[in-house]
């Protein structure tokens, strides 16, 4: 009963901020203006900035919280390290390295977004072959590659900043995070592959469940631990590259999402899962709402707003861990 509260409240303010994130920018929208523009009438110039500008960037925003928050809880689980989110594979450096090159290139908007989500797989590829033994994954083996080609792709990203600086700026914003440059090609093609992957995920949510408690365990209750390890960091990945492709590298949503989430609804999968979806969802559109709004007309990247709360919530985790070793 208590958890159903607790859902019925994260939906209701899913609506709230979607509400408040297509009503307020540089230019303010009232209610009866957006109810209007839904139910087929209301002023032409609200209609064109809610259903071409504002309502594919508020969509985008809640998609990729909900594909972040959800990648970063099953990483935690899997991979049982609380300081883990969807980039701890190099996936955000390789999808920057081909954001980068794109921008360099000159290439075009839906251009950029593919070579971002090209090479963020092609860096997923490397890392999972590398942790491979025969049929077997090593995590941790995975992690150290995952760190190693991140620092890698981080010090070629440089040498082309330094290299090009007329691009400077286009690479630096990129690489904090947005949705300014959002439109619905982007929501057409990135929306399904998120939340396709993301119910197949969840369909693994008992099983996972069931591996935390000791693969061995795991193994004789039948569950295939192989198969749901590959599976989940093959679609957590392919998540996790998509968000970035579209809203650029945004940090801390995978992190402190999934910890907040287990704090309210416990630490069950099958409810954790849904729950960090939508507080994924809320999280990340009332963070694009504040980039809009704190300086508008202007826009901040999107990243530097979850910096600022993800930032002391990483610290927070590192003196709650540090005390528990301590009390070992």
């Amino acid at each position: 009963m208590k958890r159903s509260i607790y859902f019925v409240i994260a939906i209701l303010l899913l609506f709230l901020s979607l509400l408040i994130s297509i009503s307020v920018g540089a230019v303010n929208i009232p209610l009866q203006e957006i109810v209007a523009t839904f139910t087929g009438g209301g002023d032409e110039t609200h209609r064109t900035i809610i259903l071409n500008l504002r309502l594919p960037r508020v969509i985008s925003s809640a998609v990729v919280g909900m594909g972040l928050s959800v990648a970063g809880t099953f990483f935690q689980a899997l991979l049982r390290n609380p300081m883990a989110d969807p980039y701890v594979l190099g996936i955000s450096s390789g999808a920057a390295l081909g954001a980068t090159l794109a921008i360099i290139l000159g290439f075009g908007l839906i251009s950029l977004s593919f070579m971002a989500f090209f090479l963020a797989l092609v860096v997923v590829v490397f890392v999972y072959l590398v942790a491979k033994t025969g049929s077997r994954i090593s995590i941790n083996t995975m992690l150290l590659a995952g760190i190693a080609i991140s620092s890698l792709i981080s010090a070629i990203i440089s040498l082309l900043m330094l290299l090009n600086h007329e691009e400077l700026t286009k690479i630096y914003f990129w690489t904090m995070g947005g949705f300014n440059l959002t439109n619905w090609q982007k929501v057409i093609y990135s929306s399904p592959i998120i939340i396709i992957s993301t119910l197949i995920m969840y369909v693994f949510s008992r099983d996972l469940n069931a591996i935390l408690t000791g693969e061995e365990i795991a193994e004789h209750l039948g569950v295939n631990t192989e198969l749901v390890k590959r599976t989940i960091l093959i679609l957590a990945s392919l998540v996790t590259a998509t968000c970035v492709s579209i809203g650029g590298v945004i940090g801390f949503v995978g992190l402190i999402v999934p910890h907040i989430s287990r704090l309210i609804i416990g630490p069950d999968n099958r409810v954790l899962v849904p729950f960090s979806a939508l507080t994924g969802a809320i999280f990340l559109n009332l963070a694009d709402t504040l980039a809009r709004v704190i300086l508008r007309p202007a826009e901040i990247p999107i990243g530097i707003i979850t910096a600022a709360f993800g930032g002391p919530f990483f610290l927070y985790l590192l003196v709650k861990n540090k005390r528990k070793i301590k009390g070992m």
